[in-house]
């Protein structure tokens, strides 16, 4: 059994890599299922950086428990082209430290209330950095391309998925109006998972 203690514990982000890399004989857990904490400070200025930052941190707590584990990390977050790539890596905390999502998804509307509608293309980006038991090191990257919206829309998704309408669905959609499985199929950390796991497969 191969073990593959993931950098964080927010649920979405693990189901969604549960079903993606879904090798025989891999078991998942969180920092709180493997009875691990690490909180580093993610100061990068890419998400590769921070990713990379989580990963090693996730490591090291993972060897001072005298484990044996992969561990798997991944940064996030939306690049909108009217913003010069903001929020960017500061995605979780547009708004300010004690954000929430609805407080960053206003700051962003507020931004961008007067950019006209062909200007508002952005595309979520997820970089995933995998680090084996021994510490070789895999990054995979992937985006979404589609635009910003000028109201909320749906309740499925969650961070700025009510605003984000994504090219894949024609234009017509925001990443909330659709169930889960569908946003998988074609979300940034979804292309990134895949492009992982062709990567980890090839090396099997």
């Amino acid at each position: 059994m191969k073990t593959v203690v993931i950098a964080t514990n927010n649920a979405h982000k693990v189901s969604e890599i549960r079903s993606a890399l879904n090798f025989e004989g891999w078991e998942f857990k969180t920092l709180a299922e493997a009875g691990l904490v690490s909180a580093p400070v993610e100061d990068a200025d890419s998400f590769e950086g921070n990713a990379r930052i989580k990963a090693r941190a996730a490591a090291e707590a993972v060897r001072a428990a005298g484990l044996t584990a992969a561990v798997l990390a991944d940064d996030s977050g939306l690049a909108v082209d009217a913003l010069d790539g903001a929020p960017g890596v500061y995605s979780s905390r547009y708004a300010g430290a004690d954000g929430d999502d609805g407080a960053n998804n206003a700051k962003l509307l507020a931004e961008l209330a007067a950019v006209p509608d062909g200007e508002r293309t952005a595309r979520f980006v997820c970089t995933l950095v995998f680090m084996d038991e021994d510490g070789t090191e895999t990054v995979a990257r992937g985006t979404i391309e589609g635009a910003i919206g000028r109201e909320a829309r749906g309740s499925e998704g969650f961070g700025y998925d009510p605003l984000f309408i994504p090219d894949a669905f024609g234009g017509a959609l925001t990443l909330a109006e659709v169930p889960q499985a569908r946003k998988n199929a074609v979300s940034h950390r979804g292309n990134a998972l895949r492009a992982l796991r062709d990567s980890l497969a090839s090396d099997r």
